[in-house]
């Protein structure tokens, strides 16, 4: 209910920059307190600038939606991917797992194995380990960004650099043959690098609308990937570049 709300929020910003609370409390049918709290929270990832009575957009705000919103995107599609991966893990791996929805699906699909150590920055991603009697769960601190429930910064970066792991599984912003692995948000590249050193086989789950796209903050060339995984929507030609590339390609 609360990650709905949320998003139709950020659409009424978009189309009309600045909302008042009690419009938009009409408009969604919740009492004027609950928009605020949803207001101020949203201000909190960045999304928007909470004013007397309402709210703006912020220009150039947070490019990708917090994690709890693009759990629904492509949800089918990153089911496979995580159902595929998770099947890439043999019992006794020790394997890292990062932030992001596609990850999830892969912690979900891994859940009910034993004989694993499981390794994650993640905060979602933890608690579905946390009961988990056949797993151990290794939880790397650090600052937390809230909008992907992860761990990131100096004290993450140390700890990560402590650990090792036979695999690393992560998501991508963008992945492409030239420009390799790429994500968005510049504070957590120090994170992400140190996360693809831990292990000499990195794992890269992405749906196909991250393939051959572009993005702010190179982390590693393709060379790095040992496999990607990806969704039967993936462009044929694209799978072939990547093939070509060195890379093994899992269709799911």
């Amino acid at each position: 209910m609360r990650e709905g709300r949320h998003q139709q929020i950020l659409a009424l910003l978009r189309r009309n920059e600045r909302l008042r609370v009690a419009d938009l409390s009409a408009h969604l049918g919740v009492s004027p307190s609950t928009v605020r709290r949803d207001l101020d929270y949203l201000q909190r990832l960045g999304h928007l600038r909470r004013t007397h009575g309402g709210a703006l957009l912020v220009p150039g705000g947070t490019v990708e939606p917090p994690v709890f919103q693009r759990q629904v995107e492509q949800a089918e599609e990153k089911r496979r991917i995580g159902r595929a991966a998770a099947a890439l893990v043999r019992d006794g791996d020790t394997v890292f797992l990062g932030s992001g929805t596609t990850t999830y699906y892969v912690a979900q699909s891994l859940a009910e194995r034993e004989n694993l150590t499981v390794i994650t920055n993640a905060l979602n991603i933890a608690n579905v380990f946390a009961t988990r009697r056949g797993i151990t769960l290794i939880v790397v601190g650090g600052l937390v960004r809230q909008s992907e429930l992860s761990m990131i910064g100096h004290i993450a970066e140390h700890t990560l650099g402590e650990l090792r792991a036979d695999k690393v599984i992560i998501g991508i912003r963008a992945i492409s043959v030239e420009n390799g692995l790429m994500n968005d948000y510049l504070p957590e590249t120090l994170t992400d690098r140190a996360i693809l050193n831990m292990a000499s086989q990195v794992i890269i789950v992405a749906d196909h609308t991250k393939l051959g796209r572009t993005s702010t903050a190179f982390l590693a060339p393709i060379s790095r990937v040992h496999t990607l995984v990806t969704d039967s929507g993936a462009p044929p030609e694209l799978v072939e570049r990547f093939r070509q590339a060195g890379v093994r390609v899992v269709l799911a």
